[in-house]
């Protein structure tokens, strides 16, 4: 009785603590998270020098280039869907089946509840956390509020994390004046920014920002007007 009490309230806390972390976070600045303590652990573990630049600031003081260009990028229906891209995720089992290369089926709403709640890893267990929490900040946040969480916290290089913090580093400049061209580079390191550099981007990388450019045509602002 006391055990079923205790896994009962143990339940009741995690519903209510989580709920009230997102609505926090509605407001709130994320200033660190999972990934970033995971990473300096790693290279405090491998003696290295702690490295991590991080600098929040709000959407409004980003290029309008740059969520254009990570939407381009990694995921072209976020407006549109309500965190899960049930197309994106039906393509990706279908070429698992047919042993063809993994498609990433993960949208900017999902990257985001992972990079914020979550850890990197993945299982089954974190999976259903990341579904938890994407319906969570999806209801919550709104488009614009998990946009400028996710450009704020995403990792964009070796102990970078965040545009303003890879503008920084990379470009010697500030998030607002990313160029239309920088940020498509940014983007196009998303799949793995600790082996792709913006910096020092390499042949693969020209022709992937070239992609995202093209792509980002069709995408003239954010958030769109004419969205529901």
């Amino acid at each position: 009785m006391y055990i079923l009490k205790g896994i009962r309230n143990l339940i009741y806390f995690f519903f209510f603590s989580s709920i009230l972390a997102v609505v926090a976070y509605k407001f709130i600045p994320v200033y660190i998270t999972p990934l970033m303590v995971i990473r300096c652990v790693e290279q405090a573990s491998n003696g290295e020098t702690i490295r991590m630049k991080h600098h929040w600031v709000p959407l409004e003081e980003m290029s309008p280039y740059m969520p254009l260009a990570v939407i381009s990028s990694e995921d072209q229906n976020f407006e549109n869907h309500h965190g899960f891209d049930l197309d994106a995720i039906e393509k990706a089992v279908e070429e698992r089946k047919s042993g063809k290369r993994n498609r990433g089926a993960s949208t900017i709403s999902q990257q985001t509840a992972k990079n914020v709640f979550l850890w990197p890893q993945s299982s089954w267990i974190r999976k259903g956390f990341e579904v938890y929490f994407t319906t969570l900040i999806e209801l919550i946040w709104g488009k614009e509020r998990i946009m400028e969480v996710y450009l704020n916290s995403i990792e964009m290089g070796d102990g970078i994390y965040g545009a303003e913090a890879v503008a920084q580093q990379h470009f010697k400049s500030s998030a607002e004046y990313l160029s239309k061209q920088q940020c498509a580079l940014i983007a196009a390191t998303l799949p793995n920014p600790r082996k792709f550099s913006s910096k020092n981007p390499s042949n693969y990388m020209i022709k992937r920002q070239g992609w995202i450019l093209k792509q980002m045509r069709y995408f003239k602002k954010f958030p769109s007007e004419t969205k529901d």
